[in-house]
């Protein structure tokens, strides 16, 4: 789209709208600077259209300060989720994997409904399937990583979660540069969980690897979500129907736990931090990012994780670790610039 101008100089040889307004002004007994500033040519600016403005607002949400918005808030996602992940190591041995992820997913389901109250009616079939399926993947994506955690290293888990939206990534993108920054971010997010692969416990691999699954099936789904619900309504749905399908497996792990009020409470934390706040901020990023540029700067989640870990649960950073971080962050910042540059 080209540069819209919408102040366009009217001078006394040109008879624009803006020019027959003022000479039918200055006929009734306008006041002498209306009629000299028409006959002097000095420029008068022609006020905007409601579809100029409307058309200036969406390229400007399309344009450079657009994208930086998406990335912060991409960003800000993935700094509520890794630190209420840190939250969440805390209340395992208070709920075990499966009533933190009930507790993180009602909580959640509830805040985005009363914040939302998405509409129920005027959706189609595949509106509603959209959810469904949504809902799906926000239940097993959850469970799926917790269970792993639950046998394997975070670095591990991580790692191998992580390969689902890296595929995603390759894909989905048309430039082959953005080849080199998968690899650069795969052999990143490997150095980072090398400590994990000496003995794998094969289930937890295994959830982790259907984790990553599913992850890649969330950044489809959601970006199509944003595409047919309004505001976060799509997602308050997609999170009740996770809440609901988590809940029996929730009960049956975790018991009367569940009901203890400080496991309440930090299970509400877990569920601001760890969901409403991420999955929030992706969904209105993925309305400006390609997918493909979504998914490579997902591998920044490991690098928050270790970070998340120093700061929250004390967790040390060696030298492999830093160089990891900084490789994802290269890889990150390369997949934005190449997607930018491409469109």
């Amino acid at each position: 789209m080209g540069d819209v101008n919408h102040s366009s100089p009217q001078t006394g040889t040109q008879a624009g709208p803006r020019s027959r307004a003022t000479s039918g002004l200055t006929d009734a007994g306008a006041s002498p600077k209306l009629a000299a500033s028409d006959a002097g040519a000095v420029p008068v600016a022609v006020p905007a259209s409601a579809e100029v403005r409307r058309a200036e607002r969406a390229q400007a949400a399309n344009g450079p300060r657009g994208r930086m918005v998406s990335v912060g808030l991409v960003m800000g996602g993935i700094i509520c989720l890794q630190f209420g992940s840190s939250v969440a190591v805390l209340l395992f041995p208070r709920a075990g994997a499966l009533g933190v992820v009930t507790l993180r997913l009602v909580v959640a389901a509830l805040v985005l409904l009363v914040a939302c109250r998405p509409k129920l009616r005027g959706y189609s079939r595949g509106d509603w399937a959209t959810v469904l399926a949504y809902g799906v993947a926000l239940a097993g994506m959850n469970s799926l990583f917790y269970q792993a955690i639950d046998r394997i290293p975070l670095g591990a888990a991580v790692t191998l979660e992580f390969l689902g939206p890296l595929i995603l990534s390759i894909v989905t993108s048309r430039r082959a540069l953005s080849l080199v920054w998968a690899t650069l971010a795969l052999g990143g997010v490997a150095l980072l969980g090398r400590q994990g692969f000496d003995s794998l416990n094969l289930v937890g691999a295994g959830c982790a690897l259907a984790a990553g699954g599913l992850w890649a099936a969330y950044i489809l789904l959601a970006a199509r979500a944003g595409q047919r619900f309004p505001a976060a309504d799509g997602l308050a749905l997609a999170m009740t129907v996770a809440a609901v399908l988590s809940l029996p497996l929730g009960v049956a792990s975790a018991g009367t736990a569940l009901l203890d009020p400080v496991t309440i409470g930090l299970g509400a934390a877990v569920a601001m931090m760890s969901s409403v706040a991420p999955y929030t901020l992706e969904l209105l990023a993925l309305r400006k990012l390609p997918a493909s540029g979504f998914a490579v700067m997902m591998s920044l989640e490991p690098a928050a994780a270790a970070t998340a870990g120093f700061l929250v649960l004390h967790q040390s950073l060696g030298w492999a670790e830093i160089a990891a971080i900084a490789m994802v962050v290269l890889a990150s910042v390369g997949a934005v610039r190449s997607a930018s540059s491409g469109h």
